[in-house]
């Protein structure tokens, strides 16, 4: 039997993975909206609890239910999903620090808060640099404020690029430009496992995807597996830490070059670390576009949602 077939919605065909209801299938396409939402009391640094129910706004109800995050550590205002178009915002570089020999992390400070949801992508622009496609996430602790951007860039030497030039020419009160969100990669609660793979940089989007996870869905299953090319790339360990701690038991460290490899990272690609899809899963992926379409590829064969987003090559 196949794992998919079809179903017609208000004149239109939607693709249906076994053990989906037709609600299901027809809200995850896009083909009719929830009744409901979700609405949380708990913040990303308070402890897990039920959330409570309210309708839904229109413009991401057919992806997902949106959660709304109260102060001071919330990176989903339920906002987001009250513009019909990306929003502008100035804000300023306040923070700048090394996560790793080829990671930094950037901190913009806005004038006023950016609805976005866990996995959203910003255009980010500072003059005389070209705009980079980054996603918002938080400090690897945890911690965000309700005004503030955390952003994870791959550190070159070129400083003719913005991640480059960080804590150089680009110093400590540097203007920025904001327009967001964007993209289709963001977090929607519900459905069936969570797959997260993360290249690189790519641990941004899906470390807030992940927490955010935790605290509205406390009881679903979730993988992740996270790699770099330079096992020292991978610092993302204090998030990890704090991921098993609330119950996710599937973690996997892969890194290509077995330079100093830690005996818990495993050796790359990362698409050989990932389990055996399910129909019912629910795939975010975030790299280069190898790294991606592999994925894409395993995902589709199984029937599996995936919601891919590459890395800007710029960065």
């Amino acid at each position: 039997m196949s794992a998919r077939c079809s179903l017609v919605v208000n004149g239109k065909a939607v693709r249906i993975s076994t053990g989906d209801t037709p609600v299901e299938a027809a809200m995850a396409e896009g083909m009719i909206g929830s009744g409901n939402g979700l609405q949380g009391v708990a913040s990303f640094g308070q402890a897990l609890a039920p959330l409570s129910r309210r309708p839904q706004a229109r413009r991401f109800r057919s992806e997902a239910l949106a959660p709304l995050l109260p102060q001071p550590l919330a990176l989903v205002p339920s906002e987001a999903a009250k513009a019909s178009l990306p929003t502008r915002r100035t804000g300023t570089i306040t923070d700048i620090r090394a996560l790793g020999p080829h990671v930094i992390e950037m901190v913009v400070t806005v004038s006023r808060r950016l609805a976005f949801e866990p996995g959203h992508q910003v255009v980010v622009t500072v003059d005389g640099y070209e705009p980079l496609t980054l996603s918002p996430t938080l400090r690897i602790d945890g911690a965000a404020e309700l005004n503030e951007l955390v952003f994870h860039l791959p550190l070159k030497n070129d400083r003719t690029v913005l991640a480059g030039a960080l804590g150089e020419t680009v110093a400590l009160g540097t203007e920025v430009k904001v327009k967001g969100p964007i993209g289709r990669g963001f977090y929607r609660p519900g459905g069936g496992r969570l797959v997260l793979v993360a290249a690189e940089t790519g641990f941004a989007p899906i470390w807030a995807i992940a927490r955010a996870a935790r605290y509205i869905e406390p009881a679903r299953e979730v993988v992740l597996i996270a790699g770099a090319r330079d096992p020292l790339d991978l610092y993302m360990r204090p998030s990890l830490d704090w991921l098993r701690a609330t119950g996710i038991n599937r973690i996997v460290l892969v890194a290509d070059r077995s330079r100093q490899r830690p005996p818990d990272v495993r050796p790359g690609p990362l698409t050989a670390h990932l389990p055996s899809l399910r129909t019912t899963d629910v795939v975010h992926v975030v790299g280069d576009a190898s790294t991606v379409g592999a994925v894409e590829v395993l995902a589709a064969s199984a029937g599996a949602r995936c919601y891919p987003a590459l890395l800007d090559p710029a960065g």
